[in-house]
């Protein structure tokens, strides 16, 4: 449960290319505190939380293809499926999931945002209605 005096503290995690820092980014122009989480290169399941104690995580998904394509990466495929097996723990205790992979940055921003309005500024109460 969030403080209703402090702003809600929002984490955001994915594997690289998701969009998490472009979300971070475009939350925090909005007056939102929010921080992209590099969960995706650890082998410790819950940095997430300890890294900001979220009242709110959000879980960016984007495929190997759309990764590889949005940041030029040469990886191969079995190097994303063990950033997703590391960010496991993350997408199971996820407030809000977002697959990006047909999504503009503008669009991602718009939906989290979407779900933010309903929340209202500052509450934690419904991160279950959140949950997908």
């Amino acid at each position: 449960m969030s403080n209703p005096s402090r702003p809600l503290r929002i984490a955001i995690v994915g594997p690289c290319g998701a969009g998490k820092t472009t979300l971070a980014r475009d939350l925090r122009q909005k007056g939102w505190q929010a921080r992209a989480i590099a969960q995706e290169h650890s082998y410790v399941p819950s940095m997430w939380q300890r890294v900001t104690k979220p009242d709110l995580l959000i879980y960016l998904d984007a495929s190997y293809d759309a990764c590889t394509r949005r940041r030029n990466l040469s990886w191969l495929p079995h190097e994303h499926a063990e950033e997703l097996r590391r960010l496991a723990h993350a997408r199971q205790h996820c407030d809000l999931y977002v697959a990006t992979d047909d999504l503009t940055p503008d669009r991602v921003t718009d939906l989290v945002l979407e779900q933010l309005g309903s929340l209202g500024a500052g509450a934690s109460e419904a991160h279950a209605d959140l949950r997908k």
